[in-house]
């Protein structure tokens, strides 16, 4: 039950990340190249870094979990920008 709870809290995170970066959904779609995920790619983060903080800090109550899993939604949000940003900084240079 903890797990889905936090899964679903992290991916709701996760795609509210996704529509305040983008100001809308963005579809997933297929290119020549490679396929690009859309929203799926921060609903799957944000589940997948609050399903790993839930099941590290094993929490007590229903409050702990929705407050770990949204910090574990924002924070892999974060941590997917600066990724991005030192890949631009490294291609610059």
């Amino acid at each position: 039950m903890d797990i889905i709870f936090s899964l679903v809290i992290g991916g709701s995170v996760g795609i509210i990340g996704h529509v305040r970066k983008y100001g809308k959904i963005v579809m997933p779609r297929k290119t020549k190249r490679f396929i690009y995920l859309g929203f799926l790619e921060e609903l799957l983060l944000g589940a997948i870094a609050s399903l790993l903080l839930v099941l590290y800090t094993s929490p007590n109550s229903l409050v702990e979990i929705t407050i770990f899993s949204i910090i574990a939604g924002v924070s892999g949000e974060a941590v997917l920008s600066k990724f991005k940003l030192l890949q631009e900084n490294n291609d610059e240079k």
